[in-house]
């Protein structure tokens, strides 16, 4: 289903096979895609600001929490080479006009989470526009926290905020709630890393964010291509029209891909968006 590409590392072009059509959006995800510990790469940020110039749409679609997008996104953003931000695994869709869509949880799904993750002794979190709010913290939690701006300590932050996600972190890389049964609470638990994950409701997914914004910019969402690396990116690779998965993407993300480029070090982004015909070179 997809074509395995194994780059040099140089930053040169590089021919691939598959045919790419020419996207009217492209959608990032950000960590592993564009950015190694959450600052994005210098080559990908010329990329990107290569191709704003363009009439192709570029879009991030992250399960960051807004609250916690990096700086050099948002810049992006307000210098108008990113049209939009898709953020919460398709929860919390914006512009620079404003919201797109959003989907808040409500109060009986809060409730729920909040008892299955007690009911485990896990730590977690929940995500709203502005903050993230842990339940409790611990040594790896507090030297995280002491460096991540918006990020407090407020068990029942839910109660009284609108939030649209929660994140847990597990003991260790055995408990991972297996015994859980979400889907009878109409929720699902989706992995991010080995000792974390999303907990959303059925429906939510980055694909719903990607829906939304394509009807907002009455773009057809087979005219589109996503880059991404993790397991929330699966519904995302099933929608658009052209899947990339990156050179260390999850097995199960590149099985879902079109194409399989390098990493982000082996400038796997432009050796896919080089052979683009968008009257320029990236």
């Amino acid at each position: 289903m997809f074509t395995e590409f194994k780059s040099s590392g140089a930053p040169t072009n590089t021919a691939i096979s598959t045919p790419i059509p020419t996207p009217k959006i492209i959608f990032f995800d950000i960590d592993d895609t564009l950015s190694r510990k959450g600052v994005i790469a210098e080559h990908n940020k010329a990329t990107l600001e290569a191709l704003a110039s363009s009439d192709i749409k570029l879009i991030i679609s992250t399960g960051r929490s807004r609250a916690i997008l990096p700086p050099d996104i948002l810049a992006l953003l307000d210098a108008d080479v990113l049209d939009a931000i898709i953020c919460m695994n398709g929860q919390y869709s914006f512009n620079k006009d404003g919201i797109i869509s959003h989907y808040p949880l409500s109060d009986t799904q809060t409730s729920k989470i909040v008892q299955l993750c007690q009911t485990s002794k896990l730590i977690h979190k929940f995500d709203s526009a502005t903050h993230i709010a842990w339940s409790a913290e611990n040594e790896r939690l507090r030297e995280y926290n002491s460096i991540t701006p918006n990020s407090i300590l407020d068990p029942d932050y839910y109660k009284t905020n609108t939030v649209y996600q929660c994140s847990v972190f597990f003991n260790n890389q055995i408990d991972k709630m297996q015994d859980v049964n979400f889907a009878q609470d109409e929720l699902k638990l989706v992995h991010w890393h080995t000792v974390g994950a999303d907990i959303l409701p059925v429906d939510a997914s980055k694909a719903r964010g990607i829906s939304d914004v394509c009807k907002y910019y009455d773009v057809d969402a087979n005219d589109c291509m996503a880059f991404g690396d993790g397991m929330n990116d699966l519904e995302m690779f099933d929608l658009v029209g052209f899947a990339v998965a990156m050179g260390d993407a999850q097995p199960a993300l590149k099985e879902r891909a079109d194409l399989v480029t390098g990493t982000i070090e082996e400038y796997g982004i432009q050796a896919v968006l080089d052979q683009l015909s968008v009257g320029q070179k990236v």
